[in-house]
């Protein structure tokens, strides 16, 4: 199961960040490294700085976006600090690591974080279904990015741990849609709302965050996003007849 969790790091500048990184995912047994539009390469500093776990950081897979990056995952979760701009599902890092085990049985996760100065930006943000918070001292709550995998991580590793000990009960686990899928949904719906005039085409941004929001808050699984997806294309011909 563990392999199936994906560790993102979008637009990483430091090389040793992503060995240190590299270092905390082995430690708890995540080898899925992904690195999206990195500012560095994974270099001498970045192997010295993995201690034993380069191979992870030499083996990553690089895209170009965060949505290629995650678009085979059934769960994306954003790592980022509380926003009162971007009100989205929040999740703590216990629930997270539950989450990521009891759907990384059947498909793959993703947790991603962000950039070490800046975080993920509310784009980025708007491509995960959760969010996750680490609360860490609010008087002090400067967490550097291979903190923040290793305690996202021990929290995989701890669900993990606590569902072999039980031998991995069987579970029903929703048919969720991939990442991708559910792009292609929130196209679509953007292309009608357009073509009916329910929305502007110079600015459809406003509701289709929140209509974002609101799938992320109701996880619909595939067979429902395919009945959407029908009565889209209905309401297409419709207007075109």
């Amino acid at each position: 199961m563990l392999n199936n969790v994906k560790v993102v790091l979008v637009g990483t500048s430091h090389s040793g960040n992503i060995g240190s990184a590299a270092r905390a995912m082995k430690v708890m047994g995540l080898t899925n490294m992904v690195l999206v539009d990195p500012q560095c390469e994974v270099d001498d500093q970045a192997v010295a700085l993995a201690a034993g776990a380069s191979d992870i950081a030499l083996n990553a897979q690089v895209f170009a976006t965060l949505e290629e990056a995650v678009s085979d995952c059934a769960l994306v979760v954003g790592s980022s600090a509380r926003s009162r701009t971007l009100d989205w599902p929040m999740l703590e890092p216990r629930e997270c690591g539950e989450k990521c085990v009891q759907e990384g049985r059947e498909a793959n996760v993703a947790i991603v974080f962000g950039r070490e100065r800046t975080g993920l930006t509310n784009d980025e943000l708007q491509t995960c279904h959760y969010h996750v918070c680490i609360p860490a001292n609010p008087e002090y709550s400067s967490l550097n990015l291979a903190m923040a995998v290793q305690t996202i991580s021990y929290e995989i590793r701890v669900a993990h741990l606590e569902q072999e000990k039980l031998g991995y009960p069987e579970a029903e686990v929703p048919d969720y849609p991939r990442h991708k899928e559910l792009e292609m949904l929130y196209q679509h719906l953007e292309k009608v709302m357009i073509d009916t005039q329910f929305i502007s085409e110079d600015q459809p941004n406003k509701v289709m965050n929140k209509l974002r929001r609101l799938f992320s808050r109701a996880r619909p699984e595939q067979q429902e996003i395919n009945i959407l997806r029908g009565i889209l294309t209905a309401v297409e011909k419709s207007t075109q007849r």
